[in-house]
């Protein structure tokens, strides 16, 4: 069991971990992303095509933490876009498709182009190419070559949904929504006076601490964020800052205990179950690190 803050400890972290890394942090990941746009712009097979490069995760949505530095930028080649169903015959890319920009064709390319602008990366892995950090100057990149990827509903605004697709090396499809996260945080953050990610940032250094001490297993950073998400607004503004944690870290543990509570949780994106098939945490995980934190910050009390 991780050791107990007092009361005078969890005030004086919790004030300092909800606010965001200083400026000099803030400038090593705006060169980072700087710094991969120059080496897509400088590569000559990009050249006059539709393709965004953009910082996702944590970073953008101003939820990340000193421990959690490093940054993910994709490389999105909007067209040839993709989807699926019948929507891909109408609107997308048919299966069919002969066009040169196949997804080897773009991993092959982002991949050159890394490797022109910083020398070697690392290829290995599933989806992503590592680019290594530099000591003082940036932190290490996480670059995914991804397509745009369209969800027609008539419900939405404009009558669909844009993500993204990635395509790993084992031959499966990842979709996210990273303007959506980015979009629905915002909402959120202001509707709670800035407490939203306020909190994602104690949890998520609250997950760091148990993690280091042993407590529980590293989790993605993005978990924590799922479920303060998750939260209603009303609790993310009940009293002051710290009744604000104790009351969302009891939310969320009524939410993933009660029966069918978990099923109802969404990512902030709003397209995605939390809890279900190809996430990367369990419900167990959430129980652990919620009970966990409920004890560190000495809530018991």
């Amino acid at each position: 069991m991780a050791r107990r803050l007092s009361v005078t400890q969890r005030i004086a972290l919790i004030n300092k971990w909800r606010n965001p890394p200083g400026p000099s942090e803030r400038l090593r990941l705006e060169r980072a992303e700087r710094m991969v746009k120059e080496a897509v712009n400088a590569h000559g097979p990009f050249q006059g095509l539709d393709i965004t490069v953009a910082a996702k995760g944590s970073y953008p949505n101003k939820t990340n933490v000193r421990g959690d530095s490093d940054v993910d930028i994709m490389v999105k080649l909007n067209d040839p876009f993709r989807t699926d169903g019948m929507a891909e015959w109408w609107f997308g890319q048919p299966a069919g498709y002969r066009g040169p920009w196949t997804k080897a064709k773009l991993r092959e390319e982002v991949h050159a182009a890394l490797t022109d602008y910083f020398g070697w990366v690392d290829a290995d892995h599933n989806l992503a190419f590592y680019v290594p950090e530099v000591a003082g100057s940036r932190p290490s990149i996480d670059v995914v070559p991804c397509f745009k990827w369209v969800k027609y509903d008539f419900a939405a605004p404009g009558g669909e949904y844009v993500g993204s697709v990635v395509y790993g090396r084992n031959g499966k499809k990842v979709i996210n929504w990273p303007e959506l996260q980015l979009a629905n945080g915002r909402t959120k953050n202001t509707n709670t006076n800035l407490r939203y990610k306020f909190l994602v940032r104690v949890l998520k250094n609250v997950e760091n601490d148990l993690a280091a001490q042993g407590v529980i297993k590293a989790l993605p950073s993005y978990f924590s964020e799922c479920l303060i998400y998750n939260v209603p607004d009303h609790v993310l503004l009940a009293g002051d800052f710290d009744d604000a944690v104790r009351a969302s870290l009891q939310e969320v543990y009524r939410q993933i205990t009660s029966l069918f509570g978990p099923q109802r949780m969404w990512e902030p994106n709003g397209m995605k179950k939390v809890f279900g098939e190809g996430q990367k945490w369990s419900e167990k995980d959430a129980r652990e690190l919620i009970e966990g934190a409920w004890h560190y910050l000495g809530y018991e009390d």
